[in-house]
């Protein structure tokens, strides 16, 4: 089992920055890749970025590349997203998950709310 704890939401303007984390415990971080997936107002839940077990891969979604960076403190047992230049289209409830496959993940956090005014 792995629980996660997300946190670093907010109110933003158009063009700010935000760093969201996710604290995992339970079983052996390093043994999942991580993600983020967000869920905007009426929209389904959706990809947003993927790093492997032991960091060495990343993946993102087209609309956040070069903007978003995914990364893991492994002595922190701690996920990270590092949000630039953000637009309101960037506005969604925002999922940490865990996974052996991170396409099917088997664990989620509880969700922080990012809004983006323009």
């Amino acid at each position: 089992q792995v629980q996660l704890v997300e946190s670093g939401g907010g109110l933003v303007q158009a063009g700010a920055s935000l760093r969201l984390s996710c604290a995992a415990s339970g079983d052996t971080f390093a043994n999942y890749a991580m993600g983020w997936f967000r869920q905007a107002p009426g929209q389904g839940r959706e990809f947003v970025a993927a790093i492997t077990s032991r960091g060495g891969n990343l993946r993102y979604t087209p609309s956040v590349k070069g903007r978003f960076t995914i990364s893991r403190d492994m002595a922190m047992n701690t996920l990270y997203l590092q949000m630039n230049s953000l637009k309101p289209d960037d506005t969604a409830d925002y999922y940490c998950a865990a996974g052996i496959d991170i396409s099917n993940p088997e664990y989620w956090g509880q969700g922080t709310r990012v809004t983006v005014s323009s």
